[in-house]
């Protein structure tokens, strides 16, 4: 996509003649220039590093001539800009981006390009002009001239008087003929030439099999802080487009996270370190309601350029840009695309600003605070307000009443207070959007926690793995869902994958917890979560896990601090408090125990308690009656911790012999 803004009044110079007039009329046409490994042919238009040639888009590359024609001198931003766009206005990202491009090109060690903050640039390697090649050229042109204006009589035998002019015309039309013919020649192989170095960036990647991909966090260019939400979410939204490719694997956004920021890694490194064949890094560039998006692929294991494009559009055609973007990856790495997926690519919905806007800003806080997720839900009505066909806004706003069951302190909905509103936001999505993926699992997930409707659920989620196959999320959801329902050899190949899809991420190691824990494996949920302890001490997550490993495998006394450390750690979370409320009413801490339930009976008075999580506490006691009565309220609310804790829940061990309990598990209809 052209970065350029057109000028009234007058068309942008051809890329030919872009190379700065005035910087050319009086050089040689062959210049050449060495550094380092490098050599550059400004004519030829040619980069070599050693005997492989250099992929660079035109404007990158004029950048580099002007840098290493002045080079040792600093090039003013103004002046370069004036140099590089003189029919255009543009903003000084641009610069800033072919600079970023061709660093990474050279490489930094040794640097080449030196920035002068507030001023410009300065090439600061050593340049080696070499002498020119246009001389044996220009002999040639001599000779050729010389055989056209030259006597006849100097250059062919006479025979007759009468038979020269004859001779001497004809001679010269052959010469005429034969150096057009040569010039003709000439060209045509130039110009095959140049079409085999054009395209040796898209045959290299089907070369070199690329099979999967890491897409770096892009870097915001605005200046402005209060946009570093814009360029993350423009990041998520890209790999989440490129997840739904079957034939790439595409990592995870909470695996590359940790490559944000200005002190990055060489990218052949992040490429070892996540497993991948090629890395993308780049820039978002958000200037009123325009968008721009400079990407830039390399081949990691040899540091070879794949790709380096920049693409600009409306904020209104931002998923126009994000699935753009998308397509020119698929191109470049030559996967294979479905009809559908090639049809979605090339089709996206104009979004209205604002709307997207407030859905970015919804999706950027974090859901694990109760004030953040109702600030969140606010700006998703927001959204839904400006744009009512924006699907995306649906399916978040109904993850997000999901998530007030799911995290806080005791939670902070009933079951009948978020459900309803979540499925009316899901199927809404899914009028608007069949294919979205994520609208899929979220419906799964509610079929699962909230329907007990066990086929409905299947089918969701294997349609959201179709359309997402590289998607983390609905791994990660799938693979919980398959063990709580006890089926481990697929909830074992979900971690697998979820392994391979976020090689970095803590959160598979909570997820093959959660499996051991319906697999009632509690050795290896010790094993697990000491590893999962060490590495992240202040997740509450890691101490609870540990501590349900210790109690199950009876050690009731060292199982106690590490619930302690998970209720300290999570401000109160229900599911760590009945952890720790059933372990001290299973030892001679009854009374810690009866403490809790006295709280959760305060503050039943004025928000949502989980009843499944105060039946916990009364089995521990050895009341089975209160417990029973609880998990009968639990029943009748549609509980969602009774799909997900129930069968495997070491809390209910003592209440199972009971017919009541069998009567249960019969009304819940759990798949066998």
């Amino acid at each position: 996509m052209n970065d350029e803004i057109r000028r009234p009044g007058g068309p942008i110079k051809s890329r030919d003649s872009l190379l700065v007039a005035k910087d050319t009329t009086d050089r040689d046409r062959r210049e050449l220039y060495e550094f380092g490994c490098f050599r550059l042919e400004p004519t030829e238009r040619k980069l070599m590093r050693g005997n492989e040639v250099v992929v660079l888009t035109p404007k990158v590359f004029d950048t580099l001539v002007l840098l290493v024609r002045n080079s040792g001198h600093l090039l003013e931003k103004d002046e370069l800009i004036k140099m590089l766009w003189p029919d255009a206005f543009v903003e000084e990202g641009n610069l800033s981006n072919s600079i970023f491009v061709l660093r990474k090109a050279l490489g930094e060690d040794p640097p080449y390009i030196e920035t002068v903050p507030k001023r410009g640039y300065r090439f600061v390697g050593a340049v080696r002009q070499l002498p020119s090649a246009e001389k044996t050229l220009g002999e040639r042109r001599e000779f050729a001239s010389d055989v056209l204006t030259t006597p006849a009589q100097t250059l062919l035998p006479q025979t007759t008087p009468t038979a020269e002019p004859r001779v001497v015309a004809g001679n010269r039309k052959r010469v005429t003929v034969l150096v057009l013919t040569f010039a003709m020649v000439a060209a045509l192989l130039g110009s095959l030439g140049w079409r085999i170095v054009r395209d040796r960036r898209v045959s290299l990647s089907s070369a070199l099999h690329i099979r999967s991909l890491a897409v770096l966090p892009l870097a915001n260019l605005s200046g402005d802080p209060e946009q570093e939400y814009f360029a993350d979410a423009m990041t998520e939204e890209l790999i989440t487009e490129l997840s739904r490719i079957g034939s790439l694997k595409v990592i995870s956004r909470t695996s590359v996270t940790q490559y944000k920021g200005e002190k990055k890694k060489p990218l052949p490194q992040i490429g070892r370190e996540l497993n991948v064949d090629a890395v993308m890094e780049g820039s978002v560039l958000r200037s009123g309601n325009r968008v721009r998006i400079a990407a830039h692929m390399i081949y990691a294991p040899t540091d070879q350029t794949l790709m380096a494009e920049t693409y600009e559009r409306d904020i209104g055609d931002v998923l126009k840009l994000q699935r753009e973007v998308a397509e020119t990856i698929t191109q470049q790495v030559r996967v294979k695309l479905t009809p559908e997926q090639q049809a979605r690519l090339r089709q996206a919905p104009e979004v209205n600003p604002d709307a997207y806007q407030a859905y970015l800003q919804a999706t950027y806080l974090d859901w694990h605070q109760h004030e953040e997720i109702e600030r969140a839900q606010r700006y998703l009505e927001k959204a839904i307000e400006k744009d009512p066909s924006f699907a995306e806004a649906y399916v978040a706003l109904a993850a997000l009443h999901s998530q007030y069951l799911n995290v806080g302190k005791s939670r902070w909905r009933s079951p009948s207070e978020a459900f309803p509103v979540a499925k009316q936001a899901i199927y809404k999505a899914l009028e608007l959007d069949e294919k979205n993926c994520h609208a899929h699992m979220v419906l799964a997930w509610m079929s699962w926690r909230y329907d007990w409707d066990w086929q409905t659920a299947d089918r969701e989620f294997l349609y959201a793995l179709k359309l997402c196959p590289n998607d983390r999320g609905v791994h990660y959801y799938y693979a919980l869902y398959t063990a709580a329902n006890g089926r481990s050899a697929e909830a074992l190949a979900e971690m697998a994958k979820i392994r391979e899809l976020d090689p970095i991420r803590s959160e598979p190691f909570a997820s093959q917890a959660f499996i051991n824990y319906h697999l009632r494996n509690y050795k290896a949920l010790i094993e697990i979560d000491r590893a999962f302890v060490a590495r992240n001490s202040n997740q509450w997550l890691a101490h609870y896990w540990l501590g349900v490993g210790y109690e199950g495998s009876g050690q009731t006394r060292e199982a106690i601090p590490e619930y302690r450390k998970a209720v300290e750690l999570s401000q109160g979370d229900s599911d760590t408090t009945a952890a720790l409320g059933h372990a001290c009413a299973t030892s001679a801490r009854k009374a810690e125990a009866l403490k809790i339930l006295h709280e959760w009976q305060r503050q039943s008075q004025t928000s949502y308690v989980s009843p499944y999580m105060i039946a916990t506490v009364y089995a521990g006691l050895g009341d089975k009656d209160k417990a029973f009565e609880f998990l009968e309220r639990a029943y009748q609310e549609r509980s969602p911790d009774l799909p997900y804790f129930l069968r495997a829940d070491l809390r209910m061990d003592s209440l199972r012999s009971d017919p009541r309990f069998q009567d249960l598990m019969h009304r819940m209809n759990f798949p066998q």
